[in-house]
């Protein structure tokens, strides 16, 4: 069993003051007896967040900020350049640009194929490709992906996304791309729809998951993969600290508990712990007597760990 668990703190003043709140006594049971690997060393500016670079080492993928290929894994046949294309509502103020949700509520399939029909048109253009995935998400292919380093969702959720565009010289067809599909989007029947029964609109779209499956993969470094636990992100995303508490101690007491009876029982197992800047791995290993002791008699909480994400 290997658990990786992103969101684990984030550099807000608001879970900062939450974290002293955290009662986890499985996890302070488990990092007293885990040993950690050296942490993966960031920062809250990179495209790619922790949690992301840490599961792309788990799978064998290529840890290339911006460039981690979660869209190209999704059809390992093609060597092309592929990417994630998220139908969103833009919120645009007098001083900067947001997105309002990783998803948007009450966006049935059939909306979200005609929004892509529409727009299929102007990407082919540029030599792209769309294809139909789930409401919230597109597969878009084309080789301008290839080397497009973009930031990922988790990152521009409620953020300004001035501060995230891509700024190369290949993203030029994209802020073009971008402005055309407002003006369309402003006046498609699929909005006059949302808009009668108070739906947001679709104003704009999001580009993430870009780049190519390497020719030659390193082999898994995690098999099966690790389970991946997601309670933390949405109260994370949304600033809801008590909420965020609330989803860390409902982890502990159910998957933290459950490892820790694992390794009890003699099982192999490993914890990943991701911020918003680094990452870490704890995993068992042979431990001397005076260690076992010092882990016992000398354990720290697990905020010790938590803030240093």
């Amino acid at each position: 069993m290997h658990l990786l668990i992103p969101f684990a703190y984030c550099t807000s003043e608001g879970c900062a003051a939450a974290l002293p709140t955290l009662k986890l006594p499985h996890l302070e049971k488990l990092l007293a007896r885990l040993t950690p690997e050296p942490p993966d060393v960031g920062d809250e500016f990179s495209l790619s967040p922790p949690h992301e670079r840490a599961l792309a080492r788990t799978l064998g993928l290529p840890v290339t900020d911006g460039l981690i290929p979660w869209a190209a894994l999704q059809d390992r046949s093609s060597e092309s350049g592929w990417g994630f294309i998220t139908p969103c509502h833009w919120q645009i103020g007098t001083n900067h640009i947001a997105m309002s949700g990783q998803e948007l509520p009450d966006f049935p399939a059939q909306e979200s194929q005609a929004l892509l029909a529409a727009m299929q048109p102007y990407f082919e253009e540029d030599g792209i490709t769309l294809q139909y995935d789930q409401p919230s998400r597109w597969l878009a292919s084309g080789e301008v992906f290839r080397e497009l380093a973009t930031a990922s969702l988790d990152r521009v959720v409620g953020r300004n996304l001035e501060n995230w565009m891509p700024r190369s010289a290949s993203a030029a067809h994209l802020r073009r791309l971008q402005n055309e599909m407002q003006m369309l989007l402003y006046t498609h029947p699929v909005n006059d729809a949302r808009a009668a029964r108070g739906a947001l609109p679709v104003n704009s779209f999001w580009l993430s998951g870009t780049g190519a499956l390497p020719q030659t993969r390193q082999k898994p470094v995690s098999e099966p993969p690790p389970l991946v636990l997601t309670p933390l992100r949405d109260a994370a995303l949304n600033e809801d600290w008590a909420a965020w508490a609330q989803a860390w101690a409902t982890l502990d007491a159910t998957e933290c508990a459950a490892l820790l009876a694992a390794l009890e029982q003699g099982e192999p197992g490993q914890l990943t712990l991701c911020g918003e800047r680094h990452a870490q791995t704890f995993y068992p290993r042979t431990q001397t007597f005076v260690k076992r002791f010092m882990n016992i008699f000398g354990t720290q909480p697990p905020s010790t760990v938590l803030e240093k994400l």
